[in-house]
């Protein structure tokens, strides 16, 4: 009988994480993080509702093991690029604030006003421990922040990478006081020592894959049946979980760390992307589901003392970021500071991190832990709401693409007349012992800055590091190699560069370096010419050639193409999505990261490029 109940258990969870997302699909709720609302669902099918799913070891094991890749999947959406950013002139010519210092300034002005909210806490009777309720104040939600910013297109903007530095360096070192807090309170002051060990580790581990993963038969074997990266991350999971505990640390530091450190080997998108899928697909979901079952509001409720503590922890919530982030209002305006507040008062993942904790070692009793959750849980669903009402709307004509050309050549300098419009800012960089005098038309201007030499010091002196796009076309492809690698180590987006070497063409995509052949191109045109001249005609006629535009600008998800409202002088041809070709109808759902083969007027496609492609 033990064993049916708990298959019938598993089986109303499992339906229940199916079940939500398309229940917020369907009634258009896309305000509600799905996260969020599997922990509502579980409220509902758990103590505080109907009270049909008994927690047993099924459903513990798969909730720990989803609370663990949570952790894992936190440490791997922290891009370390961040912190590699340009600084730029706002829209009143005054320069802005460089982002990587007022960040740092932001945040520790959060943790010492969370640490003097945490006092008065304590000093009411909420609760016994400054320095956890410090890290529940401070902790801020890179899953709630991330999409956010990403929906509002404010991503490449310099107030949006101000507000994801502030939630990386949060998210960063909330977790490492955490793990601190449990080391000192568990086993007294000497196993925190012990940390060093498991970050010793990380760091050897870090070289080991760094020497690794660009071998040949690592991506052999990372495909069919063996997936050899996919088994080598939960590897590198289990292993640190299991070191971590270990050292008196909790398991999900180590799952956050082995995050932390595939982040930094920069994985493949596609693999990140079998990550996103098996985590937020199946594991995941059954924690969130599980953390409402286990809540009892109304033991909540019937407490009038954690009932005035949910709005007084929104309050401090909100306080401890309004205040530091106050400095902002020097270079921008009063609505833009109190919305960038608001969206830093998200909380979630380290919150109930920290609740499940406390319970555990018995800091927190468990309606305490609840009422946290509780105050999480609302944060996330007020916050991004809240923003977007007060967030000045951006002016997207006012956004460009710049477009870096590393080499002055009779194939860039037409790309480059060819590529200037109200998107893209393309510039041309040469060497100035190579002539142009050849290659210049009389009265043709061309946007070419000269480079003493193709160095890293050049390349530093001009800021190429910090163009959206990166094309390396030279005429020495060894060369165009070693600054494609050059780039990406540095930080560039896109990185393009003409090799003709197949081998060398081979090891450059695996670092996810876009190759561009010109022998290939010419064989492929001159194919395409005799099999399919209108295409060909199509595809050179610069008013009516095909382009590709790929959906990232999250409000155009789920929306039909015959309600798409910028169709105007474009024609849809294709869909490109997850490796099939789909032939677009009315009826047509646009997904994320489709890509669209579209034909139109340059100047519309420019447009309906912008508004699509910036996140």
């Amino acid at each position: 009988m033990e064993h049916t109940a708990s298959i019938s258990s598993l089986l109303i969870v499992i339906i229940a994480a199916f079940l939500t997302p398309l229940v917020l699909h369907r009634l258009k709720l896309n305000i509600i993080p799905v996260v969020v609302a599997e922990i509502i669902v579980g409220l509902i099918i758990g103590k505080s509702g109907f009270d049909i799913v008994q927690s047993d070891e099924w459903l513990e094991i798969l909730s720990t093991l989803g609370f663990i890749f949570l952790m894992f999947l936190s440490g791997l959406e922290i891009d370390f690029n961040a912190f590699k950013i340009k600084k730029k002139n706002n829209n009143k010519g005054e320069q802005e604030p460089n982002p990587l210092v007022i960040s740092i300034i932001i945040f520790t002005g959060i943790l010492l006003l969370s640490y003097g909210l945490s006092y008065l806490f304590v000093l009411a009777g909420f609760i016994d421990s400054v320095m956890l309720m410090t890290i529940i104040i401070s902790t801020i939600s890179l899953g709630v922040v991330v999409p956010t910013l990403k929906e509002e297109n404010l991503m490449k903007t310099m107030i949006g990478q101000i507000i994801l530095l502030v939630a990386v360096i949060a998210d960063l070192v909330t977790m490492i006081l955490l793990a601190v807090f449990v080391s000192i309170k568990d086993s007294g002051s000497g196993n925190t020592w012990l940390l060093l060990i498991l970050f010793a580790a990380g760091v050897l581990l870090y070289f080991v894959g760094r020497k690794f993963q660009k071998g040949q038969w690592l991506e052999n074997l990372s495909k069919g049946t063996v997936q050899i990266g996919t088994r080598a991350v939960f590897t590198l999971i289990i292993f640190l979980v299991a070191l971590s505990e270990t050292v008196g640390a909790e398991n999900i530091l180590g799952a956050f760390l082995a995050g932390t450190l595939v982040s930094l080997l920069a994985p493949s998108k596609e693999l990140v992307s079998k990550l996103d899928s098996f985590g937020y697909g199946f594991l995941i979901p059954v924690f969130f589901v599980m953390i409402g079952v286990e809540l009892n509001i109304w033991a909540l409720f019937s407490d009038p003392q954690l009932l005035l503590l949910i709005p007084l922890l929104l309050i401090a919530l909100l306080i401890s970021k309004i205040l530091p982030v106050w400095i902002l209002k020097k270079w921008y305006s009063t609505k833009m500071v109190v919305a960038s507040s608001f969206i830093l008062t998200a909380t979630l993942s380290l919150v109930i991190a920290a609740a499940t904790i406390g319970e555990d070692m018995g800091i927190l009793s468990s309606e305490l832990g609840g009422t946290l959750i509780l105050v999480a849980v609302i944060s996330s669903i007020i916050t991004p709401a809240v923003f977007k009402k007060i967030f000045p709307k951006q002016d997207t004509d006012e956004i460009q693409i710049d477009v870096a050309i590393i080499g002055a050549n009779q194939m860039t300098l037409p790309v480059y007349e060819q590529l200037k419009s109200s998107l893209y800012n393309p510039t041309i960089f040469h060497r100035k012992q190579e002539k142009l005098d050849q290659l210049i038309s009389k009265g043709t201007v061309f946007s070419i800055v000269e480079l003493e030499d193709y160095t890293e010091s050049q390349f530093e002196h001009h800021n190429i590091y910090n163009y959206d796009v990166v094309v390396l076309a030279t005429g020495d492809e060894k060369l165009n190699a070693s600054l494609a690698e050059l780039m990406k180590e540095n930080g560039v987006e896109r990185v393009l560069a003409r090799v003709e070497n197949p081998t060398l063409a081979k090891e450059l995509k695996q670092q996810n370096i876009e190759i561009f052949s010109t022998i290939h191109a010419q064989h492929v045109l001159l194919r395409a010419a005799i099999e399919s001249p209108s295409m060909m005609q199509l595809l050179m006629d610069r008013d009516t050639s095909l382009y590709e535009i790929k959906i990232l600008n999250a409000k155009y998800h789920g929306v039909l193409i015959r309600k798409f409202p910028f169709m105007g002088d474009v024609i849809f041809v294709r869909i490109l999505r997850n490796g099939e070709a789909i032939v677009p109808h009315g009826d047509t759902e646009l997904k994320l990261e489709d890509r669209l083969i579209v034909s139109g007027s340059m100047e519309y496609l420019d447009e309906l490029k912008m508004e699509l492609e910036l996140t």
